[in-house]
């Protein structure tokens, strides 16, 4: 992570604004997107002054947190919730006066190959209380992780709304003997005479690219990732750098602060959580996922379970490269799903898999723009909401879409306008094809790169992960908690999750797929 920036130089064109924009909703979706924004608002945090100072900022080494008795006394049991207070302070052990610090709580047991995340909630005065549900009978141990201080909030919540542009695209535009390279994005500064104008017609979703000086606007050919124009000055208060510190751990990934461990006993009867807002998505025992959905998770460990369960399915996976991680997993696990060479670019796609003797079919399709995908055709960057409008569905179509990875550089508008799309099309599909079943899955944590702060810090998957869970709240789909099946395992943290988490996920992909006694 790195300093606040002082002058920064995008590379901006000087015309005048042109009448899109980044933060923009239409009519209809105003006071939905309005509502969308405040049920995900992050608390305050400070302000960063020009002479700010690292030491201000929260260090996990000065803070603490403590385990709270047992409401009601006596003996922990399964099923009861253990609640942690966490006090934070700076580096010079001075208690912080607010909140706004991004924290990962986690209660494991190694041994057992078991692990569940916790709720945190922010006091907003410099003290949180992690909640767990305890699952398990044994050992427990609890772990905090500070990944972003609340000032480093404060800049990467600045920068996003005063640099929405700073990931750029290109096209590729041809014709005879004459190509030009031109730079794209949702909105571009200029007048409307100097753009391309490639707003879906379906949907609405804004695209743009600088007209060719020679060429005309259907001679667009290709799209691909540009950069990122962004660069921001160092200096010695590194706001999200911090040195190495014990197991293993540095400040580009998640922190302890300390540990604690507690025996728990199993009771009698399982007590519930006292809240909803508390609950867990899942948990895992013995190394496998436990959905706490009511949903009865099935284990399938073998190429010929998974066959079995895709017998006579149609399953189509939308959106970015984490799920395109089903389809490599399928394949690579499932031999007689076998890929057929469509000739699509190594990581775009899109791609296609069959078992012709179980009558399998696999497909994989990415995103509309803006994806940061290596050089593809343009004519493949169609809108998953598009794209669904052309499957009939029914009781033998399995729809997965992840959306997420290729947005969290963009203001929060330009994911709610994508999800919300997106969710009209999937109650469409529900209400010609009612027994289609469609999985959403999350966003994840992906652990923070230095390189890569400023446009995918997991506080800005963070708000994708909150934002899909709000406006699938209600809709007949299925959540694949992938924010959560992350954080509760010990893995680190990754843009694409380990092969165990993976297999995990695909699990519960199947179980929804083949439900016992389906």
């Amino acid at each position: 992570m790195a300093p606040v920036p002082t002058t920064i130089t995008p590379l901006r064109p000087t015309e005048p604004a042109s009448v899109c924009s980044f933060h923009s909703a239409s009519p209809e979706n105003a006071t939905e997107v309005n509502l969308l924004k405040e049920s995900i608002a992050w608390p305050e945090t400070p302000s960063v002054p020009p002479g700010f100072s690292l030491n201000d900022t929260s260090d996990p080494a000065h803070s603490t947190f403590t385990i709270l008795p047992r409401r009601g006394g006596g003996s922990w049991h399964v099923g009861d919730q253990l609640e942690v207070l966490i006090k934070v302070s700076d580096f010079r052990g001075r208690p912080r006066k607010s909140g706004g610090d991004l924290l990962y709580a986690r209660l494991q047991n190694r041994a057992v190959f078991a692990g569940v995340a916790g709720k945190v909630f922010d006091h907003r005065n410099g003290s949180y209380t992690a909640v767990f549900s305890l699952l398990w009978e044994g050992d427990a141990q609890v772990e905090v992780s500070l990944v972003h201080p609340s000032e480093g909030i404060t800049v990467l919540a600045k920068v996003t709304q005063e640099y929405p542009d700073r990931t750029y695209f290109l096209s590729a535009f041809r014709s005879g003997s004459i190509s030009e390279t031109v730079r794209c994005n949702v909105c571009l500064k200029g007048p409307k005479e100097k753009l391309c104008n490639y707003t879906d017609l379906h949907t609405g979703e804004p695209w743009f690219c600088y007209k060719p000086n020679k060429l005309t606007c259907d001679k667009r050919i290709t799209h691909v990732k540009g950069g990122v124009i962004f660069k921001p000055k160092f200096n010695k208060n590194q706001l999200f750098q911090r040195e190495v510190l014990r197991n293993g751990f540095s400040s580009l990934g998640p922190e302890f602060i300390t540990y604690a461990p507690r025996q728990l006993r199993t009771a009698v009867e399982l007590e519930q959580p006292d809240s909803s807002q508390t609950k867990p998505a899942g948990y895992y025992y013995q190394g496998a996922w436990q959905a706490l959905d009511g949903t009865t998770l099935r284990q399938f460990n073998n190429a010929t379970a998974r066959t079995q369960c895709l017998k006579g399915k149609v399953v189509h996976l939308y959106g970015d490269s984490t799920v395109r991680q089903f389809f490599e997993f399928l394949i690579q696990t499932t031999p007689d799903i076998k890929k057929f060479d469509l000739k699509s670019p190594g990581t775009a796609g899109p791609y296609l898999a069959l078992d012709y003797k179980n009558n399998i079919l696999l497909t994989y399709r990415c995103h509309g723009t803006p994806i940061l995908f290596a050089p593809m055709m343009a004519v493949e960057t169609r809108h998953i909401a598009t794209e669904l409008r052309t499957v009939a569905g029914g009781p033998n179509t399995v729809i997965v879409i992840s959306v997420w990875a290729h947005f969290t550089s963009f203001p929060i508008e330009v994911y709610i306008r994508r999800l919300l799309n997106i969710k009209r099309a999937v109650v469409e599909l529900l209400t010609r094809s009612p027994d289609t079943l469609v999985i959403i899955r999350t966003s994840n944590p992906k652990g923070s790169v230095l390189s890569e702060i400023w446009t995918s810090s997991d506080w800005y998957a963070l708000q994708c992960y909150k934002v899909v869970k709000e406006i699938f709240k209600g809709v007949n789909v299925q959540l694949l908690d992938a924010w959560e099946m992350c954080v509760a395992h010990h893995l680190p943290h990754s843009l694409h999750p380990q092969p165990p988490i993976i297999k995990n996920m695909i699990d519960v992909v199947l179980s929804h797929t083949c439900p016992l006694g389906g």
